[in-house]
This record gives C-alpha cells, structure tokens and sequence, in this order.
C-alpha cells in the first residue's frame, strides 16, 4: 500500500483509507471520495505541490500533505 502523494502522473490506484484532519476527511467524503473509489493521478504542479486527481467526473486539487493522509492501493 502506498499514499496518493506516492503516485506520478498517469497511475491509477483505489482509496483504501483516508487519514488527517477530521474536517478535511469530512470534506473529501463530501465530494464523493470513499474507500474503494477509482482514482486517476492527473499532474503535479511545477513547483510539486499541489497534486491533482480525477475520480468519477470530478477533479480535485490537494496539497501533497493532505494527500499523504490517503492510503490507496494501485490498480
């Protein structure tokens, strides 16, 4: 297992878990993301942070901190 900050552009991988601020947890299962959701890794800025992510028809900017805190499993 690894996290969704692990990830390079053009992977796709499945949340196993999702970790951190109780508030940010709250607001990603609010946008859909659950465990067992198919993610794509899209790009990483140039600077390396933030990442972004598709999953279903929405795409998600998350710093790499917030995204260290998703445990996914690569498909």
């Amino acid at each position: 297992m690894s996290q969704l900050s692990d990830l390079t552009p053009g992977q796709r991988a499945e949340i196993v878990s999702l970790a951190g601020d109780p508030a940010l947890v709250q607001r990603l299962y609010e946008f859909g993301l659950l465990e067992g959701e198919a993610v794509e890794f899209l790009a990483v800025a140039p600077l390396g942070d933030p990442i972004e992510i598709r999953f279903g028809n929405t795409r998600l900017t998350l710093r790499k901190a917030e995204a260290a805190g998703i445990a996914v499993r690569l498909v």
